[in-house]
């Protein structure tokens, strides 16, 4: 047995069972060993990242990682943009990176490159295997820490030589490192600091479970406090018999408006919200200066034991719900936002998991489906745009049986279009909307919030025309169908009956 098939033998002990990948010639031996040994599932992305953003958005449905396969620096360095946003999300991911032999790193070959050096900047834990008898056992370690809470990136950098040595040795499965405990007396500055000017701000895998969401909103109603999360999550259970919990705005000055009424807030899973980026006389931090700020559950530390100690050092209970009504079916007419909201909304089926990276379009979707059938809610985390396609593609390897509905801007679907073809391919059950503008919008916006008086070239840097974009073309061409529509009955129906049918299918909504 070589190192390359211990390796894969070894992961998939582990519980690891889907490849995503996008291999060259220095992981020819892992190809190898994953055919072989058919002990994963391998899935193949034209672009690495498609690879990196469809193994976050397994990693988000499936609450284990996929194991990612990529080829040497440059192939690690394009899969980039969409490790940033799953190491944001705390998605557990391991990356198997090929590279040069360990003799021929020496003579600067093409495609030489400081391989670890370009994984630490998307990896919490990176490594260089050495030899074929310990690569298996490396790839465990990697796996334990991506596994650990949080969730982690681990990169293991995988020498051609090692991979095709014989001498591999299988690896048992390790424990991953559990959440680091709560401190009594934090829960009791928290408890303390509950009340009406006090804001409850919760994330990560909090968010994820509808038990602590509907205790978090009987603390709220219990209290007076206010309950938010923050504006982009990993994943949030939503819907009719599920909290509604309102998310921070995006825009800088709604943001600051909402938290200015607060004297406390108490962070579960959750940083001190920040505006994304900074602007004239505007503050980096959101919440007001004279905020007190407490802590009481980090990243690394259990969110929903947290909400339970705050509820039995209050006696609180979970929250009697009353559904929002759901949104009504639009008339015929343009795909204004409303309209356009209203047809995505009404048409959500039961388990649908939204992608969302809507950016500046159907910005009312999100609160037209608080009283949606049940659903899971995915944002873009690290704010790299480019990973909706690959995001659905990857929920939808998760639960094959969910439909999968990505809300998608048009400019940001150029970056990993190509995942349309991974969705034909293996007849994922994902439809993408894409909010056909026609333009960087989002960045029209930012460009007049630095107070800028932009003319005609600033404008074309933005401008997705001469010539216009072809979605139904392009996605016919790597064998995914669509249809172009532009009113908001026909946007509802045709989602509507979208959703029932196997495999993918694209959208282009002229707005």
């Amino acid at each position: 047995m070589n190192g390359a098939e211990s390796l894969v033998r070894s992961l998939s002990a582990g519980g690891v069972e889907v490849c995503f990948a996008n291999p060259g010639t220095s992981e020819m031996q892992f190809v190898d060993a994953l055919d072989r040994t058919r002990l994963m599932r391998c899935v193949l992305g034209l672009f690495e990242g498609v690879v990196s953003g469809a193994a976050d958005g397994y990693a988000r449905m499936a609450g284990k990682p996929a194991v990612t396969l990529l080829h040497l620096a440059p192939g690690l360095a394009n899969a980039g943009a969409n490790l940033h946003n799953a190491k944001k999300a705390r998605s557990p991911m391991l990356n198997i990176v090929g590279n040069h032999t360990l003799r021929h790193l020496r003579y600067d070959a093409p495609l030489t490159a400081d391989v670890p050096a370009t994984a630490s900047v998307f990896s919490d834990w990176v490594r260089t295997a050495q030899t074929a008898d310990t690569i298996a056992r490396d790839a465990i370690e990697g796996l334990a820490v991506a596994t650990g809470h949080p969730g982690r990136i681990a990169t293991l950098i995988a020498p051609a030589d090692i991979g095709w040595q014989e001498g591999g040795v299988i690896a048992p499965p390790m424990q991953p490192h559990g959440p680091r405990a709560l401190d009594p007396q934090v829960i009791a500055r928290a408890v303390s600091a509950l009340g009406p000017d006090a804001l409850i701000l919760c994330g990560g895998t909090v968010l994820e479970d509808p038990a602590s969401t509907r205790l978090l909103a009987g603390i709220a109603r219990q209290t007076g406090a206010k309950l938010m999360a923050p504006g982009s999550n990993r994943r949030i259970e939503r819907g009719a018999g599920r909290a509604n919990i309102p998310r921070i705005p995006y825009p800088i000055d709604m943001a600051i408006e909402q938290l200015a009424p607060f004297r406390r807030a108490v962070l579960i899973e959750a940083q001190p919200p920040v505006a994304f980026f900074a602007y004239p006389n505007r503050p980096s931090l959101l919440l007001p200066e004279a905020c007190e700020v407490i802590q009481l559950a980090e990243f690394d530390q259990d969110g929903r034991a947290a909400v339970q100690a705050l509820a039995d050092s209050i006696g609180a209970k979970s929250a009697r719900l009353t559904d929002p009504p759901r949104a009504e079916i639009p008339q015929a007419g343009p795909l204004q936002d409303l309209a356009l909201s209203a047809a995505i909304a009404s048409a959500l089926p039961e388990g649908a998991i939204i992608i969302d990276e809507s950016l500046t379009s159907a910005n009312q979707v999100d609160s037209m489906s608080a009283g949606a059938p049940p659903h899971s809610w995915l944002s873009i985390t690290g704010g790299a745009i480019g990973i909706g396609p690959p995001l659905s593609a990857g929920a939808a390897v998760a639960c094959p049986d969910r439909p999968v509905i990505a809300l998608q801007a048009d400019g940001s679907a150029m970056y990993t279009l190509q995942a349309l073809w991974t969705q034909a391919r293996e007849g994922l059950n994902v439809t993408t909307i894409i909010f056909a503008n026609k333009s960087y919008d989002l960045l029209k916006h930012e460009l007049f919030k630095v107070g800028a008086n932009p003319g005609p070239d600033a404008l074309n840097l933005l401008d997705l025309r001469r010539p216009e974009l072809d979605f139904i073309s392009l996605a016919a061409g790597m064998g995914v169908p669509g249809r172009r529509v532009d009113c908001a009955a026909e946007l509802h129906r045709t989602l509507s009956d979208a959703v029932i049918e196997p495999g993918p299918f694209l959208i282009e909504a002229i707005l």
